[in-house]
């Protein structure tokens, strides 16, 4: 009798093996599922597929373009108004481009260009050059004045002017 309960016993967990595999492959399916379906509802498109539009970011993703820049040699040393003293400012500058031709077409209008940034500079306060936040405003200042200037002769922008150095007493 013992040896009849031994076979009996095999199937039973052979039985129940199958079923946790099949619950398994179900939840894990239905997980599937839902995030698949959870993506196409909210406009993601389905996970592997990519649309015409996921090429062309990719492409603008995969190009990088890194940033060049001139440094201008002299400084620009100008006075700057405050209150019954003469003061003075100077500034050692850079600029920064992402094409080549813009930094070309600088160095091509750069007495043009030190004029304007020197009227920029001149026409600050003493007092807000010496706060960092009237230095940026100086300097989104300064980067206007020369894009407005190479925008004239027909040139590419810059993307920012740097400041290397910059002392006012």
């Amino acid at each position: 009798m013992a040896e009849d309960n031994a076979p009996t016993a095999a199937p039973a967990k052979k039985g129940k093996l199958k079923l946790i595999i099949l619950l398994v492959l179900v939840v894990v399916l239905a997980v599937g599922l839902s995030v698949i379906g959870t993506m196409w509802f909210l406009g993601g498109g389905f996970p592997g597929i990519t649309g015409e539009g996921d090429e062309e970011t990719e492409e603008q993703a995969e190009v990088f373009v890194p940033s060049t820049y001139t440094v201008l040699d002299k400084a620009l040393v100008t006075t700057v108004q405050a209150e019954g003293r003469q003061r003075y400012a100077q500034a050692y500058l850079a600029f920064e481009a992402n094409n080549p031709e813009a930094l070309a077409a600088a160095n091509r209008h750069m007495p043009l260009l030190r004029s304007r940034l020197i009227s920029v500079l001149g026409n600050r306060q003493f007092d807000e050059l010496q706060t960092p936040e009237g230095r940026q405003a100086l300097a989104a200042d300064m980067l206007e004045a020369v894009n407005s200037a190479l925008e004239q002769e027909g040139e590419p922008p810059l993307l920012r002017v740097l400041f290397r150095n910059f002392v006012v007493q």
